[in-house]
């Protein structure tokens, strides 16, 4: 009874820990994750938002705030599979620990992807092709990459890594032997293989558009976890193709 008693307490440290870093990460982006918007007067009363210019600071500021927004949309959906991890480690003793090892390398894992969406941000302020609300200034750009992530959304790739996600059991059965921190790499690869284009969506929507980012976390949670989740995924690619088809459409013909 002691023991079940300490496993509960555990497991209830694990959650609790989870908890925690999922709402500090939404409290960041609910208090605009830092970013210092400059206030421009336009005259007549009006004001625009500028974005500060792009310096190292600056650019360091925008990967913190990729890197927690990661946490904050996939952390969630990932608890599952996280505190599967918890339960598997205490088995062998050492569970605070090999759970924190497969969290940080899944983390990891969204960390680089932090890296590349922070440079892709930066090339399409250059472009001209994000404006001051970090929201594509272009609705051409917008209806391709709706487009391109719908189509995503029905590829083999897709449906693998989703597969995957959806299997957290069967997926630790093959990768647990190798260690922790490379387990979570591999599932934080395979969560990637199945997000990423939902995540550059973000160019779209505006990357600090809160509604649109819990939107797609939303979304993510009920393709990893619901059971309707693998129906959801080809539902919402044929909805994004549409949206897509129709942006393009109204910006060339109406």
């Amino acid at each position: 009874m002691l023991l079940l008693a300490i496993l509960r307490h555990d497991r209830a440290l694990a959650v609790a820990a989870l908890l925690v870093v999922i709402a500090l990460s939404w409290a960041w982006l609910l208090v605009g994750a830092g970013l210092g918007m400059v206030q421009m007067d336009m005259g007549g009363g009006q004001m625009m938002l500028m974005a500060p210019a792009w310096t190292p600071s600056y650019t360091a500021l925008i990967f913190v705030m990729w890197a927690v927004m990661m946490a904050a949309m996939m952390l969630p959906a990932a608890t599952p599979t996280i505190l599967l991890v918890d339960a598997l480690a205490r088995q062998q003793a050492n569970g605070s620990q090999a759970t924190g090892l497969f969290t940080a390398g899944y983390l990891v894992v969204w960390g680089g992807f932090s890296v590349l969406a922070t440079g892709l941000q930066w090339g399409l302020v250059r472009a001209a092709l994000l404006g001051e609300d970090m929201a594509s200034a272009s609705p051409m750009l917008v209806g391709v990459l709706l487009i391109a992530a719908g189509i995503y959304q029905w590829t083999p790739l897709k449906e693998a890594c989703l597969a995957h996600c959806r299997a957290p059991f069967d997926f630790l059965t093959r990768h647990w032997g190798r260690g922790p921190f490379r387990a979570g790499l591999h599932h934080g690869l395979f969560c990637l293989g199945c997000c990423w284009m939902l995540m550059v969506l973000l160019f779209a929507f505006g990357l600090m558009n809160l509604l649109w980012i819990a939107a797609l976390a939303l979304l993510v949670l009920i393709e990893k976890v619901l059971p309707i989740g693998g129906r959801m995924s080809h539902v919402t690619g044929v909805a994004l193709i549409a949206w897509g088809v129709w942006v393009l459409v109204s910006e060339w013909f109406m």
